[in-house]
């Protein structure tokens, strides 16, 4: 099992030169370092990038190595580590890798203002308006105490209903809420589709905001946000939430289609002997 891996050392894997091997990629934000300026400074993505985040995704690989967690996408070993809240050794490095990715991806020269589309017409409809959607992701930011993240998710969850069998999403279930979470852990491991992310570990913010979380996470939603992105999340979001509603239809109708026969019927035909007998 996995938790047999990581009570014994590692037997490190390691390419020409002693260097190990890389298996989860640092990937660069996607625009330069300091293209956020002023709002975010080219200081802190070199310190926030290029050194926190490539420290979770060396760290993670030296984990990996030689364990059945080499070669799974990030999101796989996320999910297997996480482990039902009881982490593996790995969680957390895999988590704040993915989770770094994800900022980055959250934000654009530029950004701010409102979204356009279906997302604002959800938000709307899930929040009451774009102002009070705004209000309640500052507030989830501002009050995750010490570090972690804010998010805005997709939810299509089936309900859990204990031993029951579990019915299709209902369209309460299909709706945008805001969550936080504490440290690395992220919606992945609930089972939401994650749209958007703000971090608020300290090492996000120090340089430029110092202690003035409040500051940060209003410059984040009015200068910073990609919607365009978010968008784009949404879309995949709710494809993959059909697709998955499509196979649980599916697989409902070809158990009870093709079920084999449990118990067979039994037919008693009277013989001509019982029916002189009874003559």
């Amino acid at each position: 099992m996995l938790e047999g891996f990581f009570l014994q050392k590692l037997n490190i894997r390691r390419a020409a030169g002693g260097v190990i091997k890389a298996i989860i990629e640092l990937k660069p934000p996607p625009y330069p370092l300091d293209a956020l300026e002023p709002h975010m400074s080219r200081e802190t993505f070199e310190y926030h990038w290029g050194k926190h985040h490539r420290a979770y995704v060396d760290n993670l690989n030296k984990q990996i190595v030689n364990t059945e967690l080499d070669g799974k996408r990030l999101e796989e070993i996320i999910i297997d580590t996480y482990n039902n809240g009881d982490f593996l050794p790995p969680f957390n490095n895999a988590a704040q890798a993915w989770n770094h990715e994800f900022f980055w991806g959250s934000m654009k020269p530029s950004g701010g203002g409102e979204p356009s589309g279906d997302l604002l017409d959800l938000i709307n409809r899930d929040f009451g308006s774009f102002e009070a959607f705004v209000n309640e992701f500052k507030a989830a930011a501002a009050t995750q105490f010490g570090s972690g993240w804010a998010w805005l998710v997709y939810k299509a969850n089936k309900l859990d209903v204990g031993n029951a069998a579990n019915p299709l999403p209902s369209d309460d279930d299909k709706k945008l809420v805001v969550v936080k979470s504490p440290n690395a852990v992220n919606p992945l491991v609930w089972d939401y589709s994650p749209l958007l992310t703000l971090d608020v570990w300290e090492h996000a913010y120090y340089l430029d905001f110092q202690n003035r979380r409040p500051d940060y996470i209003s410059i984040f939603l009015e200068k910073l946000v990609s919607w365009e992105a978010v968008s784009l999340r949404l879309e995949s979001a709710k494809a993959r939430a059909a697709e998955r509603e499509k196979e649980e239809l599916e697989k409902r109708e070809y158990e009870e289609t093709d079920r084999p026969i449990s118990e067979a019927t039994e037919v008693y035909l009277e013989s001509d002997a019982d029916i002189a007998e009874a003559e």
